[in-house]
Order: structure tokens, then C-alpha cells, then sequence
């Protein structure tokens, strides 16, 4: 039975009613494949494509930016604030998939679905965003870091709602950046960089699609910041590279349809370079 709410209330007091026999209906690029193969069943669909306050993105009171659940990649590619403040994940947005997706997904499902080859958690691990999940009981918040705990699987609880990613403000000076490659529409490996020059010199950098979840590059961050301020970035290379290709060959990559496991790892150390030239130059 498909069910359409129209506001966050009534979507959330359906599902505390329906419990596990009900999924949450966002844009259907990911949830309609899966119920199509039979791979999922419920007996009720709960579409909320029509309760608005999810589709909010606006700057909160303490500066940071939120991207309720519903907006779509391409609403998000082109959104004023995301553009200003995220570029670098805007022009992820930009290049989600096909454009097919792009209209039609939206950010809330692509997180929930927790499909190992996406592009956006390791970005938003990156840009340490926050996961705002909501019952009938009240809200909370999630890292981003820590919400997908493995493959299609996520740190929310069957009656809860994913509500926004809320991005904490960036420092002036910050520069982010993306770098995907992949055979298919979807990455076999993905390299998000924030690079933050103010204050005490910070890196994240976090790696996707290798594993179930995405993985932060830790050695290399700590590196970083004893590099000089300012520095070019073929002197930050030469520092970064080794250490990035010791930390690529720890992880436990596996053989798959995606290529094989040293091939992906020497594509962290190819990504992580584009990426930090774009942050740098």
C-alpha cells in the first residue's frame, strides 16, 4: 500500500504505526531497483516526496549550511548557498551519475541506501557533516563518519527519518575538492579533499567505493600539519605522496566488478593527488 504524507509528523507517526513492514519513498533511484528484484519487500511505502520542510537548504544559527534530506543532486549542483559556500561539493553534485539521477535522487536516499559506490559520504566525511535523523520521539544527530557502519547499512534505527545533513561552517580559506573514476556511472574509487590553510594547517582526506564504508587517510593528515604554511603544493606532494600510498596499501580492498584490489589502491594515491592540486591550486 503506498501511503503520501504531507508533513514530517505525519510521515514519521505512519511509520511508528506501520513499523517494519514500512520504507521510507524518497526519489526511487536506488529503493525501486532493489524492490523491482525483489531484493527488498515491505507492504507499505511511505512517499515522501511531498512534505516540503525536507526540502530546505538554508544556513542555520551557528553558520551551517543545511541540505534537507530531499533535495536532489541536481537542486544541490545548482543551489546559491551550496555554490557560494561548497563548491567543491557542488560540482560533486554536478557529476552524480547520469542526469536522469541527478533529478530524481535525492541525498537522503543515496546515504540510507548505503550502496558502498556512491559518491557523497566521502565527501561529507570530509566536510565533517552531521547526520540529522528524526521519530516521533525527537531528533539526533549522527557524524557523518560514523553513520554508515557497512554495506547497505547505516546507523539508523528502522523508525527513524533522515531529516538533513547539516555541514558545519568552513574557515575562510578552505578549499575542497572531489576526484571519482570509475568504469561504470558509479566509482570504483573516490577521493575527497578539504584543505584548511588558517590557523593551525588542517587536511582531511578521505577515500570511498574501496570498502564498504569510506576511510580516512590519518597519516596523511597528521603530516600536513607539520608541513610550512603556504607551502607549493609539489613540496605538499612530495611530503603526502608516500604516506598516502603506505595508508592505500592497508586497506582491505577486495577483487570485484569494479577492478581489483591493488588497482583500486593505486587509485587512492592517483585521486588523492588530483585532488589536493585542485584544494592548492
Amino acid at each position: 500500500m503506498l501511503h503520501r504524507p504531507t508533513s514530517l509528523r505525519e510521515a514519521l507517526a505512519l511509520k511508528a504505526e506501520l513499523g517494519e513492514a514500512a520504507t521510507f519513498h524518497a526519489g526511487g533511484t536506488e529503493l525501486l531497483v532493489a524492490l523491482k528484484a525483489h531484493v527488498l519487500q515491505y507492504d507499505h511505502v511511505i512517499d515522501i516526496k511531498q512534505v516540503q520542510e525536507l526540502r530546505e537548504i538554508r544556513l542555520l544559527d551557528d553558520g551551517a549550511l543545511r541540505i534537507g534530506s530531499l533535495s536532489t543532486h541536481h537542486v544541490i549542483a545548482h543551489d546559491p548557498l551550496v555554490q557560494r559556500l561548497l563548491p567543491g561539493y557542488a560540482d560533486l553534485s554536478d557529476h552524480v551519475a547520469n542526469i536522469r539521477v541527478r533529478v530524481a535522487g535525492t541525498l537522503g536516499g543515496v546515504l540510507c541506501f548505503a550502496e558502498p559506490h556512491a559518491d557523497a559520504p566521502t565527501m561529507l566525511c570530509a566536510l565533517d557533516a552531521r547526520i540529522v535523523l528524526a521519530n516521533t520521539t525527537g531528533q539526533r544527530n549522527v557524524p557523518s563518519r560514523e553513520f554508515h557502519v557497512g554495506e547497505f547499512a547505516t546507523a539508523r534505527k528502522d523508525d527513524e527519518l533522515l531529516v538533513s545533513i547539516d555541514v558545519p561552517p568552513q574557515l575562510p580559506g578552505d578549499r575542497s575538492a572531489y576526484r571519482p573514476f570509475g568504469h561504470t556511472e558509479r566509482p570504483a574509487v573516490g577521493v575527497a579533499a578539504v584543505w584548511s590553510p588558517q590557523g593551525s594547517q588542517r587536511l582531511r582526506l578521505w577515500t570511498g567505493a574501496v570498502v564498504a564504508v569510506p576511510v580516512a587517510l590519518c597519516k596523511a593528515q597528521e603530516v600536513a600539519q607539520s608541513l610550512p604554511s603556504q607551502a607549493p603544493f609539489d613540496e605538499v606532494w612530495r611530503a603526502l605522496e608516500p604516506v598516502i600510498t603506505a595508508e592505500a596499501e592497508q586497506i582491505d580492498a577486495h577483487d570485484d566488478l569494479h577492478g581489483s584490489a591493488d588497482y583500486k589502491k593505486h587509485l587512492v594515491t592517483v585521486l588523492a593527488q588530483r585532488a589536493l592540486q585542485e584544494c592548492l591550486q
